[in-house]
């Protein structure tokens, strides 16, 4: 370690290296920065460490959520929780539209902020789900998001899909693994809702409503399980600073989570 107790930038590196990160690949990063611990040069060196295993050639691609300017989403339920109408409608009147320059990703660990805010990254235009993305592969993952799909077909998840890209569970687990999302689009007549957020179109803020699938990522932890156990040897192991990591196929992933959910989900 470097002094002060601190994992050094070269070490995280060698450990990527280890896990299975290779040059010229395209990871989609799930990361938690408090699991790894303290880095020297923080949240800026690992992803320097990241990048410099991927080589000029390599993409790294991070979910850049944002619930902030939904009504629809978990966190707003959460944050209203208790509030009478009118608290309610004050705290919806209060929430900005979404803005792929400058607004900030939540609820997604503080990596995917690194990465969003360095010179030369790219977001995706869904109003909820955008992608952030730095590398040569960056532009096509992001491009052509469309904003009444979330995490299927017309989404960086099945860009990623195409480019065979590889997911990095940096000290998460499975329920954080959103290439499962497009496994649930991909199944036979999934079930679907109505999502609501705030926008800006033609310079006016305004509410936005639209129908999608009903993401549900309850069941992950079984599914990421039950990969591991079916799938010998899919799942790279190994530890990065001091966070438990996993390293697998994409394209793997989600056929697998395809099947799981078909088998594992009750229809109604």
């Amino acid at each position: 370690m470097a002094g002060g107790g601190r994992h050094a930038e070269a070490r995280i590196g060698g450990q990527l290296a280890a896990l299975g990160v290779e040059p010229g690949s395209v990871v989609l990063v799930h990361a938690s920065l408090r699991a790894v611990g303290p880095v020297a040069g923080g949240g800026a060196a690992v992803l320097r460490a990241l990048r410099g295993v991927l080589g000029p050639d390599g993409t790294v691609v991070v979910p850049a959520f944002t619930a902030r300017n939904s009504d629809t989403s978990a966190a707003y339920l959460e944050r209203v929780r208790g509030l009478g109408e009118a608290e309610r409608a004050a705290v919806r009147a209060a929430m900005p539209p979404y803005d792929a320059a400058a607004m900030p990703s939540d609820g997604v660990g503080v990596l995917p902020e690194i990465v969003r805010t360095t010179a030369g990254a790219v977001r995706s235009a869904h109003p909820q789900t955008s992608f952030a993305a730095l590398g040569p592969h960056a532009g096509t993952v992001v491009r052509g998001h469309r904003p009444d799909c979330h995490l299927g077909e017309d989404s960086p998840l099945a860009r990623l899909y195409e480019l065979r890209a590889r997911i990095l569970l940096l000290g998460t687990g499975y329920d954080r693994c959103t290439a499962f999302h497009l496994g649930e689009y991909r199944v036979a007549r999934p079930p679907r809702r109505t999502y609501r957020c705030v926008v800006r179109r033609d310079g006016v803020r305004r509410w936005w409503s639209y129908e999608d699938v009903a993401l549900d990522d309850g069941d992950f932890g079984a599914l990421g399980a039950d990969l591991e156990r079916d799938r010998p040897g899919a799942v790279r192991r190994g530890v990065v600073g001091a966070a438990p990591c996993r390293l697998l196929d994409l394209v793997e992933a989600v056929d697998y989570s395809r099947v799981w959910l078909e088998r594992n989900r009750a229809r109604t």
